[in-house]
């Protein structure tokens, strides 16, 4: 028999096995010894194969062990960072390959979720054999590979072989574990589908036992960074282990874990790579290289000598920045979550911890803060007030961040002045925050507001932007008996919001997706609640809200909402229009009724082009102020809900609260999507970042105003 024919009767024969396996699962080694008594040994790869597809490898291994058959490959090739470890220990003597397999069997023999003491023990001779520094080195470079691979199929072998090598960490002293290395292979386990949650687990049980300050960091990143909440519980258990420990509370840990980067002054830093240095400057919207080549003349571009002779240090750059990015908006969302933390800082350690911290620096000085009792913010090298002078600090004086609901309207608008006088992009709404308070309708209520009721959300959508800002959400379904409230704790204040919210939909066809899952949710009222308050709950399709725990017969009330602290009141009904303004259906310029015979129509109607928003009204007064600064300015007119451009075939109105369009003259609709709005550019000054509509709708009337330039048939056909 040819080997070709050989390896294909090998095929076949396996797939038998297979099969057979499928039908008696309990006689694996009857099924296989029989066609391999037949066939003779398998080649090693096709092996491998086969005793991946049995199941588990020790089931597997237990299978063929009674036969003769060549030992198998101790890791399943086609993965990369198999294929490297194949490649390296196929290279090596055979003696000392000899001692490599060992090992990585031993990885392999790994089963708990945890090893024991005589697997450690163990695991400490193989290592104590080869050496830490080959051990850990060859390892860490198949660990950085599979770290770094593109998301692909998972073999469960394989992955085995990586929690086992992720655990020999731990028998060795810590200066051979890279915290960064740990936290890439958590963050690539969970990135693919499905999820390698074992690998991922077993990395953050490693990460949490490295006593260090880049150990702290990295857990901190990591918490910003996934989503997937058994291993998010497993990293925050790990931080409060930790800010106990270390006798600080865990928004300190968060503030302690942010890493410099490099960065030798705030916000800037340098390289060299080859002959040519590269300054990393940190600007509002990310980080801005600017290089100089061996003459040290300014280069616009990456030297044509970094590209080709030194290219792994500018992938690693490149890689640098992109993190540095992350980080910076994940402290943004950080520092916006300080107004509810309720925080207050001594001023010595708010200056180290933010001030001048390299990398927070860039936020914080481009916030208001109130220190002693005078609110400043930075600018030309000095805390200063409204006034321009110097704020004096002591070091005993105290440090808060400066919130306008407990301000009067006056001083809100001086504020805004001042930083517009003085180009300051505020890295999130800050002088320009909207301020809820309760309205009439609110205070004959009492006990809830129903300002946001009614309004019809994407609930993918909505679940998205809600746990980003803090709240916990539980998808609507039509299988659902009962369903949480969205909820918002506030432990600082002993507080709990809650916003009701039941899905909508009468036929499942049309109401759901496949699996169940409501596409669209209604809202209903907010109310609040003390923190450890009775919880409520109700069934997904709605039918009203009764307690959780049976021991109780009635709703328990509500806070008052007179006794709400107006800073809560404000920051939770500015969290729901976010979520109103974000995941309506009229927020959505190309939604359709999806089969609903027009149930939702009206509301996108209304939401589309009615009343604007809070959000929507501010919205407004910074348009006030930028439009004279586009070179369009004179062919647009600022309405109380509309944006007005007048183009060279047609007028358009521009809604301020969803950025949908008509055109005259007779309002009739112009779809517009976000990808066609034209780029803003950076030269355009706006007072802080982070409002999409604000730009959206400033993107579609660049567009707009020279209307009989556009090209797009989308928009064109519906021009005529």
């Amino acid at each position: 028999m040819t080997t070709a024919a050989r390896s294909t009767h090998a095929q076949e024969a396996v797939k038998r096995v297979l099969t057979r396996l499928q039908e008696n699962p309990a006689r694996p080694g009857m099924w296989l010894g029989t066609v391999l008594a037949r066939l003779g040994a398998l080649p090693g790869r096709l092996l491998a194969y086969a005793r991946d597809r049995l199941g588990t490898p020790h089931g597997a291994a237990r299978a063929v062990a009674p036969h003769q058959v060549r030992r198998p490959p101790v890791l399943v090739p086609g993965e990369p960072w198999t294929d490297q470890a194949i490649a390296e220990l196929a290279a090596l003597p055979p003696e000392h390959a000899r001692c490599w397999e060992e090992l990585l069997r031993h990885a392999l023999a790994l089963v708990a979720s945890r090893p024991a003491k005589k697997w450690r023990t163990r695991a400490r001779e193989l290592l104590d054999a080869l050496g830490a520094d080959e051990v850990f080195g060859r390892t860490d470079r198949w660990l950085a590979t599979f770290a770094t691979a593109p998301p692909g199929p998972a073999n469960e072998h394989n992955d085995s072989a990586v929690r086992g090598l992720l655990w020999l960490r731990t028998v060795a002293p810590e200066e051979n574990t890279s915290p960064r290395l740990l936290g890439m292979v958590v963050a690539s386990a969970l990135a693919g589908q499905p999820r390698r949650t074992g690998v991922a687990g077993a990395a953050v049980h490693v990460l949490s036992t490295v006593d260090s300050e880049p150990a702290l960091v990295e857990i901190a990143r990591l918490v910003n960074r996934i989503s997937h909440k058994p291993t998010l519980r497993m990293l925050d258990r790990t931080l409060a282990v930790k800010a106990d420990a270390l006798g600080i509370s865990r928004g300190e840990i968060d503030e302690i874990a942010v890493p410099r980067f490099g960065l030798t002054a705030t916000g800037r830093g340098s390289r060299t790579i080859g002959d040519a240095e590269v300054e990393l400057v940190v600007e509002p919207g990310g980080v801005r290289t600017l290089w100089r080549d061996h003459n040290g003349t300014a280069t616009k571009d990456v030297p044509a000598a970094v590209r080709t002779e030194h290219a792994d240090e500018l992938r690693e750059l490149r890689a640098h920045i992109k993190d540095v990015n992350g980080t910076l908006a994940e402290q943004k969302a950080r520092l916006e979550r300080l107004f509810l933390e309720h925080r207050v800082w001594h001023f010595e350690q708010w200056r180290t911890r933010y001030l001048d911290h390299p990398l927070v620096g860039t936020v914080a000085r481009r916030l208001i803060w109130i220190v002693g009792v005078r609110a400043c913010v930075y600018y030309e090298g000095r805390l200063r007030g409204l006034d321009g002078q110097p704020v004096p600090a002591r070091a005993s004086d105290d440090v808060a961040l400066w919130h306008p609901v407990d301000y009067d309207t006056d001083e809100v608008l001086e504020w805004r002045d001042l930083l517009t006088e003085q180009g300051i992009v505020q890295p999130f709404k800050q002088a320009h925050r909207e301020v809820y308070a309760p309205t009439e309708a609110e205070r004959n209520t009492e006990l809830f507001s129903t300002r946001f009721t009614a309004h019809i959300l994407k609930q993918k959508r909505f679940h998205a932007i809600a746990t980003a800002r803090g709240w916990q959400n539980q998808p609507r379904s039509t299988m659902d008996m009962s369903c949480l409230p969205t909820v918002r704790e506030l432990p600082e204040w002993g507080l709990r919001a809650e916003l009701w919210v039941d899905g909508v939909g009468d036929g499942f066809d049309v109401a759901a997706t496949e699996s169940g899952s409501y596409h669209y949710i209604e809202t209903e009222h907010i109310r609040f609640y003390p923190l450890f308050a009775p919880e409520n709950t109700a069934y997904a399709a709605g039918a009203g809200y009764a307690p959780w725990d049976d021991a109780h017969d009635d709703l328990t009330d509500p806070l008052p909402l007179a006794d709400v602290p107006p800073l809560v009141f404000s920051e939770v009904l500015r969290d729901v229009e976010l979520f109103v303004d974000g995941a309506s259906i009229g927020a959505d310029p190309a939604w359709q009724d999806d089969g609903t015979d027009g149930t939702y129509r009206e509301y996108w109607n209304s939401h589309s082009f009615g009343e604007l928003s809070t959000a929507a009204t501010t919205r407004r007064e910074v348009l006030r102020r930028v439009l004279p600064m586009l070179p369009i300015a004179r062919r647009c007119t600022l309405t109380d809900r509309f944006l007005e451009v007048r183009g060279d075939l047609r007028s358009y109105r521009i809604h301020l609260g969803s950025g949908n369009v008509v055109m005259g003259p007779d309002d009739q609709y112009l779809c517009v999507l976000a990808r066609h709005a034209k780029p803003l550019g950076g030269e355009l000054w706006l007072p802080f970042e982070g409002d999409r509509m604000l730009r959206l709708i400033l993107g579609k009337a660049l567009l707009l105003a020279e209307d009989c330039a556009i090209t797009d048939p989308a928009i064109t056909d519906q021009l005529r």
